[in-house]
């Protein structure tokens, strides 16, 4: 297959490209405090989205979006994962955190309370779908909401919830019948975040300087009609989600990949050691020769996993190899850029420890990869066995 950008996606690559490098890496070190950007940053760079066009990029034409394909995506992906200005799992500046859940299994009346408050910028969501003993084993989630009349009553903890002390509303993952389990017995059902019962425990610090929050269900009553979908699609609507996420993955890592190649060749160039540049140096050379074949083998992975989703193909294993390599790939390049710079490369004036610290994050979130290898491992041996 030709995995040749078409011309008005070159086009959007480069619009990105010239916005981020003159823009937007220039003041990545002081545009965030703490998991979020500063909102002077915030306004300005999303002001400055609507004026170049890519704003909504994932919100269909009907909704006021641009209905980007997720090759399309994957390109704006990869460019934004060239800096480190915009929280790797927070909102960024393209257009409001549009879920794919909200815009493609709401009823009219859901998307009145829940879908148009959040594509104004009114609202704010989250999902919340791990637990404590529930991460990449999505399936032994124990959130219950057992129906009481023509209510749910949620009782539950979830953890490791991005955006959860900021959200309106989440999207709870949860157990309606636990005899079917992940076969038919888990819901998506919508909780605004004021319901009697909704407590935010505590925030958590992490190395990423992301804050992802534990939340406690107690006795929560939700109505009948906040479930999304019909009872017990809830393990297949999340994972549709989940999907898109592992190519975000496999993009964003390509950016840091090709920013830490950057850095670390234009480094090697200029620093002298004993007499000779670094990049006289094969110790030097080699790290660099295999960041540059990693970038080579994962565009076309990822592109092209990408491109089979718009021609409307399952790309359920390729996602995965999306995610599994693309983080691992992503680690390593920030891993040899700090070897390469030495001791600059561990502090915070320039990105690399930042990447660094974000890209090992990644190996584990939304998909360990000793999970992805388990099914991956079972797509080979019934294809190949």
């Amino acid at each position: 297959m030709d995995f040749e950008l078409p011309e008005e996606l070159r086009m959007l690559r480069g619009t990105l490209r010239r916005f981020i490098d003159d823009e937007i890496i220039p003041h990545e070190r002081v545009s965030y405090e703490g998991p979020d950007l500063k909102p002077e940053f915030r306004a300005k760079w999303e002001g400055r989205a609507r004026a170049l066009g890519v704003w909504q990029i994932d919100v269909p034409e009907e909704y006021g979006g641009m209905g980007l394909g997720l090759l399309a995506r994957a390109v704006v992906w990869e460019e934004t994962g060239r800096t480190i200005a915009f929280p790797r799992r927070k909102p960024w500046i393209f257009g409001h955190d549009i879920s794919p859940i909200l815009l493609r299994f709401l009823r009219d009346d859901q998307k009145e309370k829940y879908l148009w408050p959040i594509l104004r910028g009114e609202k704010q969501t989250a999902i919340a779908q791990t637990e404590p003993d529930a991460g990449g084993d999505a399936a032994a989630i124990r959130t219950s909401a057992v129906r009481d009349g023509d209510h749910y009553v949620i009782n539950g903890m979830k953890r490791f919830i991005t955006g959860g002390d900021s959200a309106d509303f989440f999207k709870v993952i949860c157990v309606t019948d636990k005899e079917k389990g992940a076969r038919g017995g888990i819901s998506c059902i919508l909780v605004d975040a004021d319901t009697p019962g909704v407590e935010i425990l505590r925030r958590q610090e992490t190395v990423m300087d992301d804050r992802p929050c534990e939340i406690g269900f107690s006795d929560v009553r939700v109505p009948v009609e906040n479930i999304v979908g019909a009872e017990g699609d809830g393990f297949k609507i999340a994972q549709t989600w989940i999907t898109f996420g592992r190519i975000r993955h496999g993009a964003l890592a390509i950016g840091v990949m090709e920013r830490c190649l950057e850095l670390a060749a234009s480094y090697a160039k200029q620093r002298v050691t004993f007499g000779k540049p670094l990049a006289e140096r094969q110790a030097i050379q080699w790290p660099l020769v295999d960041i540059y074949a990693d970038i080579q083998l994962m565009r076309p992975l990822v592109h092209g996993t990408a491109s089979r989703h718009d021609a409307g193909e399952d790309i359920r294993y390729d996602s995965y190899l999306c995610k599994y390599l693309g983080d691992r790939k992503g680690y390593e390049a920030a891993d040899r850029c700090m070897q390469i710079f030495g001791g600059m490369g561990l502090t915070t004036d320039l990105p690399i420890e930042k990447f660094w610290r974000d890209m090992r994050s990644m190996i584990i979130t939304e998909g360990p990869e000793e999970v992805l290898k388990m099914a991956l491992a079972r797509h080979v041996l019934q294809e190949y066995g």
